[in-house]
């Protein structure tokens, strides 16, 4: 019989301090560059790739085969003014087995004024048997400051008969603008005591992605229509494949929240590639500052 998870089962880092990216992007001649940059093991950062807007990627590597029992990550963005950053991910991010304890990772984003950040991550698998906990904390400075996140989650390794068979995944998303909290998703799931493929869960399906883009209406020169304009698109994205369940909810603000189910990472990981781009052209519009 599986054991109940508990805050008492966490335990120290394996490598016996916490795992820490910290990183600033700035802006200099419509270009970013880093402008600071620290780690820690197991993880470094890959020289940036450029993109023609002055966008810059980064990649973090990391040296682990996945999440291990014990481990305790933080990772701190900070994008300044004029600077256009993209997180990405090297792989799928594996959650392995623990035989108790439990992971955890720690997320603190500030996005300045004309900044842009994509934090768009590959998909996560919870192995059987892991307990993994995050907890993104993103501060927009103002109306201008534009963020698109991404966060895909799979239901385990289905081939090797894991499905739903994590004790824990918990993930909480904050984004406050001005100090203000816009928006709030505590995902938190123990398949243990919840009947994780029935009503009012994943029903039939086995992955399922947010999304989040940041498009405040009712201020500054950013007409509502333009909002329900880029609303419209991704209706249409979703309405595109038929095995795939999803809806776009227009916030209090008027920042758009995305919710899609699937059976299959890589369809997910497409859908929103194409979410991204209307959402791109959208700022590119002028429309996202």
């Amino acid at each position: 019989m599986k054991k109940e998870f508990t805050p008492a089962m966490a335990e120290k880092n394996q490598f016996g301090k916490i795992s820490r990216i910290s990183l600033c992007a700035a802006a200099r001649e419509g270009k970013t560059y880093l402008k600071d940059v620290s780690f820690t093991a197991p993880y470094k950062i890959m020289s940036p790739f450029e993109k023609p807007d002055g966008t810059i990627q980064i990649m973090p590597l990391c040296a682990s085969a996945g999440i291990m029992r014990g481990d305790c990550q933080e990772f701190i963005y900070h994008v300044e003014t004029g600077a256009k950053l993209e997180i990405l991910s090297q792989s799928f991010e594996k959650i392995h087995r623990m035989e108790g304890g439990s992971a955890s990772r720690k997320i603190q984003i500030q996005v300045e004024s004309d900044a842009f950040l994509s934090y768009f991550p590959q998909p996560v698998i919870p192995f059987a048997g892991s307990a993994f906990t995050s907890d993104m904390h993103i501060h927009l400075t103002d109306d201008t400051s534009r963020l698109f996140l991404q966060e895909i989650i799979s239901c385990g390794r289905t081939a090797h008969e894991e499905r739903f068979a994590y004790r824990l995944f918990a993930s909480r998303v904050q984004i406050f603008r001005a100090g203000v909290l816009i928006y709030r998703d505590n995902t938190r799931y123990e398949p243990d005591h919840m009947p994780m493929e029935g009503l009012g869960l994943f029903e039939c399906f086995t992955h399922m992605a947010n999304l989040f883009l940041s498009c405040p209406s009712g201020s500054g020169d950013l007409p509502s229509s333009a909002v329900s304009g880029l609303q419209e698109q991704i209706w249409s994205i979703l309405e595109s494949q038929d095995i795939c369940q999803g809806g776009v909810t227009r916030l209090a603000k008027g920042d758009l929240a995305v919710r899609i189910f699937g059976k299959r990472a890589q369809v997910l990981q497409e859908m929103a590639e194409q979410i991204k781009s209307a959402y791109l052209d959208f700022c590119a519009a002028g429309f996202g500052h």
